[in-house]
């Protein structure tokens, strides 16, 4: 295993409650080295954060860790097979007219 590659597999099995099922595939191409991370279905919440953040912040971890060995390295977080995504409450726009009515007029000027 790649120093790179046992590095991702490192931080991301200190944030998850499945270690034993973090795996790895490393793949070298022309625009670098891409790191392919699976983990448990119930642990990616964890590893992609709220709007994004920890995987955000992983990837820099990464390009960092890249930068002192001079390497390109991408990380491609794969989504498990039957997971199931919730659905996020969307606000209608009509909803949020009727929130501007409740307000009184003179604040909103």
């Amino acid at each position: 295993m790649e120093a790179d590659q046992k590095f991702i597999e490192d931080v991301v099995k200190a944030i998850v409650e499945n270690p034993e099922d973090v795996k790895t595939e490393r793949t070298i191409d022309e625009r670098g080295v891409l790191i392919s991370l699976y983990v448990n279905p119930a642990d990616m919440g964890k590893i992609i954060g709220k709007e994004g953040k920890t995987a955000k912040a992983i990837r820099t971890l990464l390009r960092v860790f890249g930068a002192k060995t001079n390497a390109r390295l991408n990380l491609k977080i794969v989504e498990p097979e039957g997971s199931e995504r919730p659905e996020r409450a969307e606000r209608s726009a009509a909803e949020e007219v009727a929130d501007d009515d409740d307000v009184p007029s003179d604040i909103l000027a």
